[in-house]
């Protein structure tokens, strides 16, 4: 098992899980989408991404990360947007790998670190995030506009 930066020729095994990953949060299958969608944060240079690639080649996982900043520590911040290990390799520390990854690209990127959120009833990245010592925010809140509803 392998981590590394996903590159173009990685689109359609990409696509693919990421397809999978917009499912597991009830939305649509659409491979066209979102194959579209991860070519222009590539090509656009608008997010960083990390797969998790197999002896034989194929992508198990994923992490997209997004750039913002933090005016407090006058440094980059990242945004850990969206991770996924594919149902047939979870419990085999690909998700475990893909978040060390982060980690090192995010002091190599001089930023004060990084950031997520998931839905309380996902137990498995609840699971995952204090297993390779995140830290849960108690004491914010998290608030949310969406322009869809």
């Amino acid at each position: 098992m392998k981590i590394r930066k996903a590159n173009l020729n990685d689109l359609d095994q990409l696509s693919k899980l990421f397809d999978a990953y917009r499912g597991f949060y009830k939305y649509a299958s659409d491979i066209a989408s979102a194959k579209d969608f991860l070519y222009q944060r590539m090509v656009n240079k608008e997010s960083e991404i990390f797969v998790a690639e197999n002896e034989d080649f194929s992508i198990a996982g994923f992490v997209q990360l997004y750039p913002l900043f933090s005016s407090t520590r006058l440094k980059r911040l990242w945004l850990l947007n969206d991770l996924f290990v594919n149902e047939a390799y979870r419990g085999k520390k690909y998700g475990e790998l893909l978040i060390e990854e982060v980690k090192k690209f995010a002091k190599t990127t001089i930023s004060c670190g990084f950031i997520l959120e998931t839905e309380k009833k996902n137990l498995i990245g609840n699971n995952l995030y204090l297993k390779v010592g995140l830290n849960l925010d108690k004491e914010h809140n998290f608030y949310f506009w969406d322009n869809e509803e």
